[in-house]
């Protein structure tokens, strides 16, 4: 998730001639711009986490770079065609499907105990149960029963027909052995009680083609080959994956040798890429990847000034968002209007935009009742000023760069937006997961193709100390309607329905304003010439999830 000038630093190794025998390479050293705040798979959302992960652990089914879904640690999909799903009634007499995945064989923990049914039994007791905090909430309330029929078949019951039944990229399967008397002993108390935090160097805690060995926090996690991988064995012996949260130092760490790469999920921003590729032409390959990558606002929406409509619509008015992207990032982002990208088929090509008017923009704060004041900030009845914390991920010098642009334009329409960043791992961890935040924060949402965004959108998905924080409703939106398409969208089977159910949910997001739309954003994947197999994805699974394709060539 995710401007000043950096000295050119002066060529440290020679390009390596095409066609010349690369030497043996053990460890691969990747730069990344966060640090996770937990390595807890079904705990928090975080870019960051979700690349580490990725290496470590595998979840049942995933979202390949050619955007299909496809079989990971299950044999294949189910399908009604195949027979492994399977429409049934509910016990209350509702619609209600069974569906049936069979795992591969010879799966095992980085310990060697067996991957199992039980394992994902767990994982479903224990996100089934509120107090844990495991997310996403909708999904569990929607398995109803866990059928283990042996060891690698299992079967979940759910209370409703969905087009995305044969996914299940949120159902991340725990070790049973390991976790489950931590949960058990104290549910609430479980995400502070975790190996993943606790012990995360146990071997059984990993089932991907590495395993984490030490954890350096805010800093680096390093992993080593998984002796119990079922899979091709990985190109590299160890991994290290260094947090450097500010750009301009990542890039130095890089020309220095210190990181063969940077990692585009969580790299340089686009116009650093740029400047990087022409200084230093061929030594490295630079890929730039469109993707479903949505740079926003989050509003705190219940409380002043952002519960007007107004106000939140006048903040975009006063904002040059086509302006930004042509002169920050070389135009290579596109402008959004809402959170769907028009890289994914339910995108409204006809959906309401907002564009730059500083006119409008005060005119809307004059209706709201917001009028000049002292020092050109806009004052209320109360005299109370138009004023809000503004929040980013510190060391980000691009999105730093976007924050103190938009700070001037809002400037500009007589608001006042208090610059306050934090590294990464509070921001992620608790300032947003807690609802900590008292006015705008801008970060990324990275989803998968067609992912129906309940847990931020939709009223029952606010964060709550009585849901122990799940949910990703962080701004507080409230919208009737909007939660009737949030639940009518999984159960609409015919595509154009869907569609026709999408536009709606543009509108109203257009509308209403839940978060303010900046931008789709492209990632620039920086590698050595010599690294083989890296396919980014451009959507929610990073490309580590096929780590041990990755080689030496």
């Amino acid at each position: 998730m995710d401007r000043r000038s950096l000295l050119a630093l002066p060529m440290l190794a020679a390009t390596p001639l095409p066609g010349a025998a690369q030497p043996a390479r053990e460890t691969l050293t990747i730069g990344i711009t966060q640090f996770p705040s937990t390595l807890h798979p079904n705990i928090d959302s975080m870019a960051a986490k979700s690349y580490v992960l990725g290496f470590c652990r595998r979840p049942v089914t995933a979202h390949g770079p050619d955007w299909r879904l496809a079989p990971m640690l299950c044999e294949e999909l189910p399908s009604l065609e195949n027979g492994l799903a399977v429409q049934e009634t509910t016990p209350d007499g509702r619609p209600g499907l069974r569906v049936t995945w069979v795992l591969r064989q010879g799966l095992r923990w980085g310990d060697g105990t067996p991957l199992t049914t039980e394992d994902l039994r767990f994982t479903w007791e224990a996100a089934r149960e509120p107090a844990t905090g495991i997310g996403p909430a909708e999904f569990y309330r929607s398995a109803y029963e866990f059928i283990a029929e042996d060891a690698r078949r299992f079967t979940l019951r759910f209370d409703r027909v969905t087009f995305d039944f044969a996914s299940l990229g949120d159902f991340a399967p725990l070790p049973a052995h390991l976790e489950r008397a931590r949960w058990a002993a104290d549910p609430r108390g479980y995400r502070g009680r975790t190996g993943y935090d606790t012990n995360p160097a146990e071997p059984g805690l990993w089932n991907g083609p590495y395993r984490v060995v030490s954890v350096q926090p805010g800093a680096a996690v390093t992993l080593e080959r998984n002796d119990h991988w079922w899979g091709p064995a990985p190109a590299f012996r160890r991994i290290v994956i260094r947090t450097v949260e500010n750009t301009p130092a990542l890039e130095a760490q890089l020309l220095a040798g210190q990181l063969d790469m940077i990692a585009g999920e969580l790299g340089l921003p686009i116009e650093q890429a740029l400047a990087l590729e022409r200084r230093a032409g061929a030594r490295f390959r630079i890929e730039y990847r469109p993707g479903l990558i949505y740079e926003h606002l989050d509003l705190r929406m219940d409380q002043p000034p952002l519960d007007d409509v107004r106000v939140r619509r006048a903040l975009l008015h006063a904002m040059d968002r086509g302006q930004i992207v042509a002169r920050l990032f070389g135009g290579r982002q596109t402008v959004a209007h809402a959170s769907v990208n028009p890289l994914d088929w339910p995108h409204d090509p006809e959906l309401r935009q907002h564009a730059h008017d500083p006119a409008r923009a005060a005119a809307l704060l004059e209706e709201a009742g917001w009028r000049p004041g002292p020092g050109g900030i806009r004052v209320n009845a109360a005299g109370e000023r138009l004023s809000f914390e503004f929040m980013t991920t510190a060391g980000n010098r691009s999105r730093e760069a976007v924050q103190q642009v938009i700070q001037a334009q809002w400037r500009a329409v007589g608001v006042d937006a208090r610059i306050r960043n934090e590294p990464p791992r509070v921001l992620f961890g608790e300032t947003l997961s807690r609802r900590r935040f008292q006015g705008a924060v801008m970060f990324a949402w990275i989803s998968a193709p067609e992912s129906v965004p309940r847990t931020t959108l939709h009223s029952d998905e606010i964060p709550t100390e009585a849901r122990n924080w799940s949910g990703q409703n962080y701004t507080g939106f409230r919208n009737a309607e909007m939660d009737a398409i949030l639940e009518a969208l999984p159960i609409t089977l015919d595509r154009e329905a869907r569609r026709a159910l999408w536009h709606r949910l543009q509108a109203i997001y257009a509308e209403e304003l839940p978060a303010l739309p900046l931008w789709f954003r492209q990632d620039a994947h920086v590698w050595p010439p010599w690294l083989t197999g890296v396919r980014p994805t451009g959507h929610l699974n990073p490309s580590s999830l096929w780590a041990e394709q990755w080689g030496v060539g």
